[in-house]
């Protein structure tokens, strides 16, 4: 699976060009740099819930809850800190039902109470999801709203990046300058933006088919593509 990139946890940096002597810049080449990597997912976070209908909104709510809060302590003893583990939404809603009346018309009336209780948890130890989704289906949870798979600091990746972006560039007007018999003079602007901004890869944002009764949910992480380019000008002396 290749990842889905945006710009969720990545703002674009865009730095202050820097500048040389404008004498000295007068002549110059301007070129782009740009590097990537493909790193492996060191998380994966799913939103798990249940949609309950009954009659009153109180017995709805709990019904909802009683599932969820047995999600939350199968991540618990899977080793995923409370910190990881979050309440992603809780609904509260009138139910209805279709009724047909004698001539063809046809009305809605109340039905009872719909309630859903939704939590996302965050699993550093990705071969437990499966297990995670497993146990949550037979504990009653009958939605899996999304699965993603992300980095925990991918600030640190993006700066490398942007170094060997800017070192790319750099290699770039260098062999310009050898091209046209020139030399390459002192750098005169450098702007850095972020090529191809991070989120995390969607997997899957839909509700969660039954799989058969204690069968491991099968989950496959993939790779996360990050990108970042530079734009430079550098001198030509002569």
């Amino acid at each position: 699976m290749r990842a889905i990139l945006s710009g969720a946890l990545l703002v674009t940096v865009l730095a202050a060009p820097v500048q040389a002597d404008d004498a000295a810049c007068k002549r110059h080449i301007s070129v782009v740099g740009r590097a990537a990597e493909t790193r492996a997912p060191d998380f994966a976070e799913v939103t798990v819930g249940i949609e309950a209908r009954a009659a009153t909104a109180a017995a709805a709510l709990d019904a909802a809850s009683k599932a969820v809060s047995g999600v939350s302590a199968q991540a618990r003893a899977l080793g995923v800190p409370p910190a990881d583990i979050g309440t992603a939404a809780v609904t509260l809603q009138t139910a209805t039902r279709t009724v047909a009346r004698p001539g063809g018309a046809v009305t809605e009336e109340p039905d009872g109470y719909r309630a859903s209780n939704l939590v996302t948890v965050r699993l550093a130890d990705m071969d437990r999801l499966g297990d995670l989704l497993r146990q949550a289906l037979d504990s009653g949870a009958n939605r899996i709203d999304g699965v993603s798979f992300g980095l925990r600091d991918p600030d640190k990746s993006e700066a490398a990046l942007q170094v060997a972006a800017t070192r790319d560039a750099r290699s770039r007007a260098e062999a310009l300058a050898e091209a046209v018999g020139a030399k390459l003079g002192a750098l005169c602007t450098l702007t850095t933006t972020v090529g191809t901004p991070y989120r995390p890869a969607l997997e899957m944002a839909r509700a969660a088919p039954m799989a058969a009764k204690g069968r491991r949910v099968p989950i496959e992480a993939g790779t996360i593509q990050m990108s970042s380019e530079v734009s430079a000008a550098f001198a030509v002396a002569q």
